[in-house]
């Protein structure tokens, strides 16, 4: 068998693609066979095997196991093929491999990883000894088996455990952890991943926190005592001599890497703690902030060795994925030194410095501020590295610029600490560091760039909080900036001409009277500079004059921008430009700025057209599509304000433009390119006026029903309809009266084939998903007699499209074809829904799917116009008080699982949410009940009240931050915030005070009527209580 596994696992491995498939079929059909997971753990057992092989094996394990383990893995794929007695052999072999002091890290890694997957369904009921075999080997075992047991520990803190089981274990398993931790004569980087395994802990005590707080506090908090100085001691380690680069991986006890893994692990542990459990640290704040402080300045000279004075690699990760590079450990100590300034008590500390230092004349002998500039000037500075990335690709120079990389680095932190210290007199203390670093000949030029980039984050810090700047301080900046624009250095003249564009365009500063002559210089460089990053920071630059500039001023620079422009493109390679994201979205900001100086002036030069060429190297790139549109809806809105003739000569200017963007986007089957060029169609049709230019329907129309019956693509399919429904809207007539030379059809003909193939069968949710609000703008504008027999047969198509909707944003779209009508003809609306029948599955008359449909997803209707409408719509079904309603059953309340078993996805595709069934009367009656806001907060219906959660406790008064503020500034804080971003951030469902007053009414107007009584006792106890408190309230 091993033989045989061993030749499949050795063609997995082969680069043709067909030879690994048929292998990794093979090895599938040994799952049913006991011996295959005992001989993968065989192979991969064996030190004489080639590594890659033994990889290969234990990864076809984990896939074997996620597949066939346990129903309650989220893979399983529905059949257990492997017996208890094979399962507990698995087990222990496995766990023995792992923890066998084998010498390949990754073997250790991978098989504690199985071990992991299998412990988070087995463990403890189905291997209760796996802990207890754990917490005794690990005390006894040598460094290789202490190295994979702390790697099957971690593992199953962070993924094996649940409440329940952590805390029967948590004493002896933290007592165990922190032995290995304090013990010097382990490796260094044993006990880095000894003290890592203890920061897991604290993600599952706050879960635990939630339900029982003291028992948890008290733990935590004798955790904490115990652990505390010993972190402390190890941030007073100092670093060993700096290694020669070809030594720099030495892991041997007391060597540069382990002493740095250590102090990086110890670092995020206390920075976890602070920020789960902020009160166990308090009366040990000031001791960590001093020593985190001199760590600090310890450790810039190290730093600016290695990586500005010479180009080692940093940001390195070990097989445990332990940090174990110096800029790591910079930047965990930059951002914990952040969270600690947060801290009540080292705010007094360090302003009770300040206060006996202030001099008679009013000025600061600020000493801690003086020093803490020193440091952020010195980890700011521009590392070997970067400048050689920033050289090869400017690009990547605009995305560090702009903050929108992933690439943290002690240069970022500093950003967001300085950004924190400017409650303090930050701006006089680095005046001084600035004047003296200028004063010092030998001064490097990346010192002086540091410098001006602090400035650069003090700068917008102060404007974003609207605090005013001393005119003499930012005079005095200014003349070290105007050294700094005329230095040999790019970076640094790059960095110039950047901060002198925010300096002199604050209000407060007193230098808005040298914007036009800062704005000229910039604007020269863009031609006259060798330097690509000093001209792409010139273009970034003049967006801060152009915001700036009188109206009159900005119009002139206008002209000399697009130019400048212009030009930068034309000598670019255009391949190139493709690529760059960054850099294009920069050029387009910039060129929006300055098209907005003046809309109408657009006409009269290239502007426009520059901003198509950008737009078509872009089209793939959401960020440039999305700046584009924006800035000519921008301009599009500006134009039609200005009257029908502006209007007018915009649409000649662009037209022939965008209609042909369409023509080459089909012919080179370019999505993106058609996207681009309809969506800015749509905003120029969205804010036309009515009617419409001549000849635009006959210059628009026969490329969007070109495409509409050639595209599968959504989100061209989207805008092309959103398009028609606004010409149809604008200009209803002028459609009407169009016909299409192609084909000979008159324009309602077009319009309602377009309408008929988004409602077929071919044709996704999403691709369809704005048919909706076309049919109901055509149903309005061509009216009943118009239409004839077409109307009948139309709604016959939504109702029966309906019935097969999935997305939750198509439903709406189509139910609000028949709300729109039910505002004003209800009844004839559910009269003819009655008459249609639906075949399928999910059949019966119209009036059934459609109620079904409707009722069924109304609480996930989005935007104000459209939740208003539904309310209305369903009001008025409502006072009909059919019959027929009463006999259709509908999905009413889910029915709560009273279980206390955590799901898995797998566990709730098996068994899914369960609802009762109840009649459309009563369903419509609770989804207008869910639409009522909560009388308690009437302000703001839409919002619920904020969720984050304090852990601190009343008796915690550390933390001047309140609960329920985040700090944004934060860059932890931010990437949480940004895991969150799915599609429903764009789905915010919102109430407004119309619709608000016009459900009370309907209520108390409802509950006077004799057959409320019964729907009354058909509602749940939180909507009768939502009820009462309405009335209640209303009668206030």
């Amino acid at each position: 068998m091993e033989q045989q596994v061993l030749e499949l696992l050795a063609a997995t491995l082969e680069p043709a693609a067909e030879t690994r498939t048929n292998a990794e079929r093979h090895l599938e059909l040994l799952y049913t066979n006991d011996a295959f997971p005992v001989s993968l753990i065989s192979i991969a057992s064996h030190a004489s095997i080639d590594l890659s092989l033994r990889q290969a094996a234990l990864l076809s394990l984990k896939t074997f196991v996620l597949r066939i383990w346990s129903s309650s893995l989220d893979e399983f794929q529905g059949v257990i093929t492997i017996n208890d007695a094979t399962k507990d052999q698995v087990r222990h072999s496995l766990l023995a491999l792992a923890t066998s002091g084998d010498q390949e890290r990754k073997i250790v890694s991978a098989s504690s990883l199985v071990v992991s997957k299998i412990a988070s369904v087995d463990f403890p009921d189905q291997w209760p000894s796996l802990l207890p075999t754990l917490l005794h080997s690990i005390p006894q075992s040598h460094e290789g088996q202490l190295h994979g047991g702390l790697v099957v520990l971690g593992n199953l803190v962070e993924d094996g455990f649940d409440e329940e089981q952590f805390g029967k274990s948590a004493i002896e398993l933290v007592r165990c952890i922190y032995d290995i931790a304090t013990d010097e004569r382990k490796k260094l980087n044993s006990r880095a991943l000894a003290v890592s395994i203890f920061r897991a802990c604290f993600d599952t005590m706050e879960l635990m926190y939630q339900t029982d707080k003291a028992s948890v506090k008290q733990f935590m908090q004798e955790a904490s005592d115990a652990w505390t100085p010993f972190f402390i001691n190890v941030l007073k380690l100092p670093l060993p001599p700096i290694p020669a680069e070809e030594q720099e991986g030495d892991t041997e006890s007391g060597s540069w890497r382990g002493t740095v893994a250590l102090k990086t692990q110890v670092v995020k542990a206390l920075d976890k703690i602070h920020r789960t459990f902020p009160h166990l640290l308090s009366q040990h704040t000031l001791e960590l902030f001093g020593t985190i402080w001199e760590s600090l300045q310890a450790h810039v000279g190290p730093y600016l060795a290695l990586y500005v004075a010479d180009n080692r690699q940093g940001r390195l990760e070990d097989a445990d994925r332990l940090p174990y590079t110096l800029d790591f450990l910079v930047i965990e100590e930059l951002d914990y030194i952040q969270t600690l300034v947060g801290s009540i008590t080292v705010k007094r500390e360090l302003e009770a410095q300040i206060a006996p230092e202030k001099l008679s004349n009013g000025t600061f002998n600020d000493t801690w501020i003086a020093q803490i500039m020193t440091i952020l000037v010195g980890f700011s500075q521009i590392t070997q590295e970067d400048e050689g990335l920033w050289d090869f690709d400017v690009n990547v120079f605009l995305s560090e610029e702009t903050s929108e990389t992933a690439n943290y680095s002690p240069r970022n932190a500093c950003s967001y600490l300085v950004q924190k210290l400017c409650r303090y007199p930050v701006l006089d203390s680095l005046l001084a560091h600035t004047k003296a670093i200028y004063e010092d000949r030998s001064s490097s030029a990346r010192t002086k760039e540091a410098t001006m980039f602090v400035l650069k984050q003090i700068l917008d810090e102060l404007d974003s909080c609207s605090k005013d700047i001393d005119p003499n301080i930012a005079r005095a900046y200014l003349h070290y900036i105007g050294l700094a624009m005329h230095e040999n250095d790019d970076f640094l003249r790059a960095r110039g001409y950047i901060l002198v564009s925010r300096l002199t365009t604050l209000p407060s500063s007193g230098l808005l009277d040298v914007v036009p002559q800062y704005a000229r210089q910039t604007l020269a460089a863009i031609d006259q500079d060798s330097s690509d990053v000093v001209k792409v920071s010139c273009i970034r630059a003049l967006q801060e004059y152009l915001k700036t500039l009188p109206a009159s001023s900005a119009r002139e620079f206008q002209v000399q921008t697009v130019a400048a422009i212009s030009n930068y493109i034309s000598a670019q390679d255009l391949s190139d430009l493709k690529e760059s994201e960054d850099l294009l979205d920069t050029l387009v900001e910039t060129l929006r700025d300055a098209i907005m100086a003046d809309p109408s002036l657009c006409l009269e030069h290239p502007a426009l057209d520059v901003l198509f060429t950008m737009a078509s190297y872009g089209a793939s790139s959401f960020q440039t599509t999305m700046l584009v549109n924006e800035a000519f809806d921008s301009i599009t809105s500006s134009m039609a304000a200005k009257g029908s003739d502006s209007y007018a000569q915009l649409c000649a200017k662009v037209l022939p433009t965008l209609t042909g963007a369409l023509d080459v986007g089909d012919m080179t089957s370019e999505n993106a390119l058609s996207d681009m060029a309809v969506s800015i169609l749509s905003s120029l049709a969205e804010h036309g006026p009515r009617p419409l230019p001549q000849n635009f329907v006959a210059a628009v129309m026969p490329k969007l029903y070109r495409l509409l019956f050639s595209s599968n693509e959504p989100i061209l399919n989207q805008s092309a309809t959103i398009t028609i429904r606004h010409i149809v809207s604008h200009d209803a007539d002028q459609v009407f009266a169009w016909q299409d030379p192609a084909t000979g059809k008159g324009g309602l003909e077009i319009v309602l084939l377009i309408i008929d193939r988004l409602l077929g069968p071919d044709v996704d949710d999403a691709s369809a998903a704005e048919v909706g609000g076309l049919t109901v703008e055509l149903v309005e504008k061509a009216g009943a007699e118009r239409l004839g027999p077409y109307l009948m047969q139309l709604l016959r198509i939504v109702a029966v499209r309906l019935s097969t909707a999935e997305h939750a944003s198509f439903i709406q779209n189509l139910v609000l074809v028949f709300a729109r009508l039910a505002l004003t003809n209800a009844k004839e609306v559910l009269d003819f829904l009655a008459q249609v029948q639906v075949e399928g599955g999910a059949g019966g008359t119209g009036l059934e799917v459609v109620l079904r449909k409707w009722l069924e997803n109304s609480v996930h209707f989005s935007g104000y116009d459209a939740i208003r409408q539904n309310v209305m719509a369903l009001t008025n079904i409502y006072k009909l008080h059919d019959e027929r309603l009463a006999n259709i059953q509908v999905q009413g309340d889910l029915m709560v699982d009273t279980s206390t078993r955590i799901k898995t996805r797998s566990q709730s595709k098996r068994t899914p949410d369960r609802y009762s069934i109840i009649p459309v009367p009563l369903k419509l009656t609770k989804v207008l009940i869910s639409e009522l806001a909560n009388p308690l907060s009437p302000s703001t219906p839409g919002l619920q009240q904020n969720q984050f959660t304090d852990h601190s406790d009343d008796e915690d008064d550390e933390w001047e931050d309140e609960p329920g503020i985040v700090d944004l500034s934060n860059p932890t804080t931010t990437a949480d915030l940004m895991a969150y971003a799915d599609e429903s951030r764009y789905n915010v469902r919102q109430l407004d005070d119309e619709t608000q007053t016009y459900l009370v009414d309907f209520f108390k107007q409802a509950s006077t009527e004799p057959d409320f009584g019964d729907l009354y006792q058909g509602l749940t106890d939180e909507e009768r209580e939502k009820l009462h408190q309405m009335e209640k309230t209303s009668n206030q």
